[in-house]
């Protein structure tokens, strides 16, 4: 149970699939070739999760920032985005610039470096306090793991800005403006009595449709200063509503003509449509 052996076995399934790679011919067996590299990815992959956990015990309160993360597109956030990054060092720093130009590549070289020598001295460190003491984090384990988070968190921001544009502070604003509309719209439908508080605890299917409808209705006309403020230029809403905006001023000019009771028929209906 203790993680710092868990890391020892962990590091040892490493080291065991490295040194089976480096004694390999991979043009005369390009099949085992393939299979060790995918041992290779799962073992690193495992690593790294116990590294994680180890950071999270060790030193909770003095871990990088990891803010930026909603910067990055949301098709990035996935469980073995650090160990794509770990490849994406090593690759770097052996020459090959995977789905970036070469001078991007050339100016990470450094970063990527840095890290893996830190991924390097890591190992070493946790391998002997595991061997040692698998009981206790001494302050030189805290510092070379310190330097370790900070450096991995660095190189991910630089690499991901290289290849992809990660939102603006405006964007992410714009985006949180949505949630807040979301999140009243679906306190005001649970007061007028449109929705039940049992639809939602139980992810009832068709709130993906009606809630974001009655959002729109609210955005439009119960909170028209907030992120479906028609007042705003195309260019200055959120990339959700953005391209619909000629139709969302046909919208809400159809809305304004309609009664209080014609109005709420409306939002009811659109409860219950597909």
């Amino acid at each position: 149970p203790r993680l710092l052996s868990q890391f020892f076995f962990a590091d040892e399934r490493v080291t065991r699939v490295v040194a089976e790679i480096n004694g390999l011919d991979a043009e005369l067996d390009p099949q085992q070739y393939l299979v060790l590299l995918n041992q290779l990815h799962l073992s690193q992959a495992h690593l790294l999760a116990v590294l994680e956990r180890i950071m999270e015990e060790c030193i909770p309160t003095q871990r990088h920032s990891r803010d930026y993360l909603v910067k990055f597109p949301e098709e990035l956030l996935v469980d073995n985005l650090g160990n794509h990054m770990l490849f994406a060092a090593e690759c770097l720093l052996a020459g090959t610039f995977l789905e970036m130009e070469e001078s991007d590549g050339a100016q990470l070289r450094p970063k990527a470096r840095n890290l893996l020598c830190s991924l390097e001295l890591v190992r070493t460190v946790l391998r002997e306090q595991s061997l040692s003491q698998p009981n206790s984090y001494p302050e030189p384990v805290r510092a070379v793991l310190i330097q370790f988070d900070r450096l991995f968190a660095e190189f991910e921001l630089s690499y991901v800005s290289s290849l992809v544009a990660v939102k603006s502070p405006d964007e992410i604003y714009r985006q949180q403006e949505i949630i807040v509309l979301f999140c009243e719209t679906v306190e005001r439908a649970l007061h007028l009595g449109y929705l039940t508080q049992e639809m939602i605890d139980g992810y009832e299917p068709l709130l993906m449709f009606t809630i974001p409808r009655l959002a729109i209705i609210s955005g439009l006309l119960i909170y028209p200063e907030g992120p479906l403020s028609l007042e705003r230029s195309p260019e200055e809403m959120s990339r959700v509503f953005s391209p619909f905006y000629n139709l969302l001023k046909k919208i809400r000019d159809l809305l304004r003509v309609l009664s209080a009771e014609e109005l709420c028929l409306l939002e009811r209906s659109l409860c219950t449509a597909e």
